[in-house]
């Protein structure tokens, strides 16, 4: 076990034990980070523990603009191979080569200069090093999540160069388990590691270092060399309620030091909950780090909310939660539309089809969303055990476009074992979401942890291997003793890819659809209601604008089907239409894909005018 810093004492007080948290690139740079301040928050209330945080991607965001950063920072690879060179300069040349890869369908990096972002990389790192001042402290910590591996394990490397006998400990989403314990076996610059919640575990290993205790000390989720690594569930808080507001101080301090001239307002990270109430998605592996789904009082997150906003001038917020607790949220939001702040929220959401509950939910602030489509197609839907439909999926889209909030959504391509027919399925029903914000099409990839990952041949996958991509970016004999969290595989991938080609080229129009539309003040598919009758807008993709007119019964069927019904409720609403008029009418209706039908299930698509 690594021999602890000897600690000075003065007086009859004990000196405390100094601790520094770090976060690198490619953390996104308009955000403090929520793991560094909520870690800070906890331990500064033991009296024994003197917590410091540090955030040099602010440092790299300037030193290559923020534009630039928040491309990097949006894809991962490019981000990642950056760092490889400075850390393995023996993969410099593969590296470049995974880098212009990845960059070549991104404008805005296309341009890059290699070479020449990783010198700025480079010098970044030595200039924040030189102020940084490791020595002053008796354990470093590395948030990892994400692309911050590399540059993590680069800065932790030249750090333990010049301070051979300073703790350094990982912890985060990126070292779980397994992977935790391998990146602790492969690189000597790392002393420990912390797999799943930080707060009680970083708590216990400054005690243990401060008290000189052995390793039989501490748990088994702290990951150590001469103890056999043991994979066993993440243990985590309990009650979510006790913990302290994230501390965001440090952050604010570096970036008013680094751009005085605040050419941006920082985003505050918010912390509803942990885990996924859901947690059955087989693709999903964003859960290896929570035990269960825990969650906050509203009036808890409500009080973080007014606490952040006085300490720190801020209104735009994003919750951190893989899924917000729905009635927690309900009454969160009803608290925030009844306050006088004019406050801003993002969040991720399961699908919610109600219109009643997201207008509510935005009238209490919550402006954009995240919401978990992944597939137009029922049958690849319940595959991936979404516990949703495409008339789900479609009705949160038309909900949250009523009501003024921006759905951003993935649509899933090349998922494992896809049939002909669900590609049909899903290039048919793209035609109907066009009036709707447009998805971004993501190709499948295998995360660790995730059902398809833990049972790859029951969705058609071969042999689970090291990512292709991976090998450009480590040495073969380091590479070979990691475990990694995302993982290539064996299978039908090109037939796959193949497949779902025209699926991504229609992707791509619908957002040339809505990037080249002349009027944003007016929906792409509305309608405006004249007491006896209806008349429908709807632009079309290719073509005029569409004018359609429902007059009578046939306005009442329509406004009747704003929201998801049943043809058995239809029925009943309206029993004097003969079942076949009522057949025929809906389908002319589909037909001009101003109504979409699943099954029994209708929704008419076309929201009010006023709506814009």
């Amino acid at each position: 076990m690594m021999a602890s810093r000897q600690i000075p004492s003065s007086g009859h007080s004990p000196a405390p034990f100094r601790v520094a948290l770090i976060s690198m690139p490619w953390s996104i740079f308009n955000r403090p980070s929520i793991q560094l301040g909520a870690l800070k928050a906890w331990l500064d209330r033991d009296g024994a523990i003197e917590t410091s945080t540090f955030h040099p991607y602010l440092q790299v965001a300037k030193a290559l603009g923020t534009e630039a950063y928040h491309h990097l920072a949006q894809n991962s690879w490019a981000a990642e191979a950056l760092y490889s060179s400075l850390l393995f300069p023996e993969q410099r040349e593969q590296a470049a080569r995974l880098f212009h890869g990845s960059c070549k369908t991104n404008r805005q990096l296309r341009g890059l200069d290699f070479d020449r972002t990783v010198q700025l990389l480079d010098q970044s790192l030595d200039q924040w090093l030189a102020t940084f001042d490791p020595g002053r402290f008796h354990l470093l910590g590395f948030s990892i999540c994400f692309n911050q591996l590399l540059a993590s394990l680069t800065a932790a490397a030249r750090i333990k160069k010049d301070h051979p006998d300073l703790p350094i400990v990982a912890g985060g989403s990126a070292c779980v388990g397994a992977i935790g314990a391998s990146l602790l076996n492969t690189f000597p610059q790392l002393d420990y590691v912390i797999s799943g919640e930080g707060e009680e575990s970083l708590t216990r290993l400054c005690h243990c270092l401060r008290d000189k205790g052995g390793p039989e000390g501490l748990p088994p989720r702290i990951i150590q060399r001469l103890r056999p690594f043991t994979e066993e569930p993440c243990s985590g808080i309990a009650d979510l309620n006790q913990l302290p507001t994230p501390d965001y101080t440090p952050y604010f301090q570096e970036m008013g030091e680094l751009f005085p001239g605040q050419p941006f307002i920082p985003v505050l990270p918010l912390e509803f909950s942990r885990g996924c109430w859901w947690n059955r998605c087989t693709f999903c592996n964003l859960n290896l780090q929570w035990r269960g789904y825990r969650w906050k009082q509203s009036a808890r997150v409500a009080a973080e909310v007014k606490e952040q906003v006085l300490r720190h001038g801020g209104l735009d917020f994003t919750f951190t939660d893989n899924a917000l607790p729905p009635k927690e949220a309900d009454l969160f939001f009803q608290t925030m539309a009844a306050d006088s702040m004019d406050v801003d929220f993002f969040a991720e959401i399961r699908v919610i089809t109600d219109a009643v509950r997201l207008s509510a939910w935005r009238r209490g602030g919550l402006s954009s969303v995240q919401v978990g489509i992944e597939a137009l197609s029922s049958s690849l839907l319940a595959r991936m055990q979404k516990g949703t439909t495409v008339m789900d999926n479609i009705g949160a889209m038309k909900a949250a476009l009523a009501c003024g909030m921006r759905l951003d959504g993935n649509l899933i391509t090349e998922f494992p074992g896809s049939t002909e027919a669900e590609v049909s399925e899903t290039l048919r029903n793209l035609d109907f979401v066009l009036p709707f914000t447009p998805l971004t099409g993501a190709a499948f990839f295998l995360g660790k942890g995730s059902p398809v990952s833990d049972d790859p041949q029951a969705f058609g996958i071969s042999a689970v291997i090291m990512h292709p991509k991976n090998r450009r970016l480590f040495p073969e004999a380091i590479l070979s003793k990691l475990d990694l969290l995302i993982r290539g595989y064996r299978g039908d991938k090109k037939g796959q890819r193949r497949s779902w080609q025209p699926v991504s080229r229609k992707i791509a129009q619908w957002q040339a659809f809505h990037a080249h539309r002349e009027s944003y003040a007016i929906p792409a598919l509305s309608y405006r209601d004249g007491g006896t009758f209806l008349i429908i807008r709807q632009e079309q993709l290719h073509g005029p604008c569409l004018h359609h007119r429902l007059r009578g019964t046939s306005r009442q069927i329509y406004l009747f089907c704003q929201t998801i019904r049943t043809l058995d409720e239809l029925a009943c609403q309206f029993p004097t239409i003969p079942s076949r008029t009522m057949e025929e009418f809906l389908a002319d209706l589909t037909q001009k894909r101003i109504l979409f039908q699943e099954g029994d299930r209708l929704l008419a698509l076309a929201i009010p005018a006023s709506c814009a």
